[in-house]
Parts: structure tokens; C-alpha cells; sequence
């Protein structure tokens, strides 16, 4: 790849990976768009590995102190706060992947194409402004239960959907259900780390088989500026996430959506 086309893209995988935009959107324009050739699977590892330390070295206390409790409740038979939220990460996760084993051939064959995608880009966000407007915006992380805790899990499988926003859809499952805006992204951000792990394995698993050789640089490169522009994104959104709310995101998705569908019809 040209180097700037490795910047460009680590970016927006950065940038797209926790900000409720859909990354998939995204990265379908630099191809069908403008003709850039396929970043390839080391690449792809790359930018995983990238985004995945950003949030959790952004949540490292909370990512330290839910593993530590999670351990040590989980010996003694006992649930407190913060092992309560490391259970609810872990049944939200659930839904997701047993959803991507039934209909990955699906998902792979059928939907991966830019209408679905501008149709899901404008659909979801429209209705992750209907969750802004409309939550009651009451409720902490410590009111998650495990209702809640699968209800979000079960919104997180819809973003198997192209454009669709694993990180949109989980935030719009929490506002709908009475949560918080910062509550809200900060579960969409914990919850994205067994993902994207899962998502890395996968991807690396999938390198390996096909033996395909990798440009170190490129992997570098890509490894470090999804890195430091995930790290920024998660920061700012939730600096500025009370005062903008999600209407800016939304426009976004409606004009970014009204784009892809005036390249494909």
C-alpha cells in the first residue's frame, strides 16, 4: 500500500471502531470509491491489535479491577459490583458470537454489499436518535442487570449487519433502556474488548492458514496510528459526549448513508 493509504486507514479503522458510525461503511468507500487496492489480512490483524490496546489501556483500572473481582468473586461463590459487570460483559458478549457461527456464510455472502450497508448506515442511526431523544437517561453502570446485560448482547448480534455500529447499536440497546449517555459508551467500550479479541484471533488464525506475507511496515504503522487515533476518539467522545450528544453521529450516518447510495444506484 501507499503510505498515506496506510495512514488513512488505520485511522478510520481507529476512529470507526468506537465511534457509533459503522466502521464497515467506512472502509467499503476507499475501496468501491476510490479504487484502493485490498489492505490484506496482516493489515487487518494490525489495526485490531491497534484499537484493542487503545481501550484497554484507556480502561485499564476498570479492565484490572473487573478481572481481579471477576477471579476472586468467582472462587469465593460470591457477586459483588464489580464482578456483576464482568458477568454482564460476558453474557453481552455471548448473543454476538453465537450469532456469527450460525450466519457468518450469510453474512459473508449476502449482506456484504454497499446498499445493504447505506440502507443499515441511515436506518440504525435514525433509530440511535430515536434512543437519545427517548431514553429516560437514568441509570449507572451499577443498575446493569442481567436482563439488560443480555438485551443489550442480543442489539450487539444486529451488528453482524453491515453498517449496522457495534458500537452505535450497543449504545442505542442502553438508551432505550434507561441508561446514562456516558454509562451507555462506556459499557459499548468494555464490551468491545473480548470482540475485538475474538475478531484479532480470528483474522490471525485465518493469516496463518493462508501463509500470506505481510509488509512489516505496514503493520507498524497501521498498528500504531489505529493505536493512538482509537486512544484519542475514546477520550474525546466522552469528554464531549453530555455536551454534543448523539445528533451529530446521526447526521453524519445520514449523509455518509445518502452518499454510498448515490454510488450504488
Amino acid at each position: 500500500m501507499e503510505l498515506w493509504h496506510t495512514f488513512a486507514l488505520a485511522i478510520i479503522q481507529g476512529l470507526t471502531e468506537f465511534l457509533p458510525i459503522s466502521s464497515s461503511a467506512h472502509l467499503i468507500l476507499p475501496s468501491q470509491v476510490l479504487g484502493w487496492s485490498d489492505q490484506g489480512l496482516g493489515f487487518d490483524v494490525a489495526v485490531h491489535v491497534g484499537t484493542l490496546l487503545a481501550v484497554v489501556w484507556y480502561f485499564r483500572q476498570d479492565v484490572m479491577r473487573l478481572t481481579g473481582a471477576w477471579f476472586s468473586d468467582t472462587a469465593h461463590r460470591r457477586l459483588t459490583e464489580d464482578s456483576r459487570l464482568a458477568w454482564a460483559i460476558i453474557v453481552a458478549t455471548i448473543p454476538a458470537g453465537l450469532a456469527g457461527i450460525a450466519f457468518e456464510h450469510v453474512i459473508e455472502t449476502q449482506l456484504r454489499s454497499a446498499l445493504v450497508i447505506a440502507i443499515a448506515t441511515i436506518g440504525f442511526g435514525v433509530v440511535l436518535w430515536w434512543a437519545d431523544i427517548a431514553g429516560k437517561r437514568e441509570k449507572g453502570l451499577p443498575s446493569l442487570g442481567w436482563r439488560d446485560a443480555v438485551l443489550i448482547g442480543l442489539a450487539q448480534a444486529l451488528a453482524l449487519i453491515p453498517g449496522t455500529s457495534r458500537s452505535g447499536i450497543t449504545m442505542t440497546a442502553a438508551l432505550f433502556l434507561g441508561y446514562q449517555r456516558d454509562a451507555a459508551a462506556r459499557f459499548s467500550f468494555l464490551l468491545s474488548i473480548p470482540l475485538i479479541i475474538a475478531a484479532g484471533l480470528l483474522k490471525s488464525i485465518e493469516l496463518a492458514q493462508t501463509g500470506t506475507e505481510s509488509q512489516w511496515a505496514d503493520v507498524l504503522i497501521g498498528a500504531g496510528v489505529s493505536f493512538v487515533s482509537a486512544l484519542l476518539c475514546i477520550h474525546l467522545f466522552l469528554r464531549f459526549l453530555e455536551k454534543l450528544g448523539f445528533l451529530p453521529y446521526v447526521i453524519y450516518r445520514l449523509l455518509l448513508g445518502a452518499v454510498l447510495l448515490l454510488v450504488v444506484l
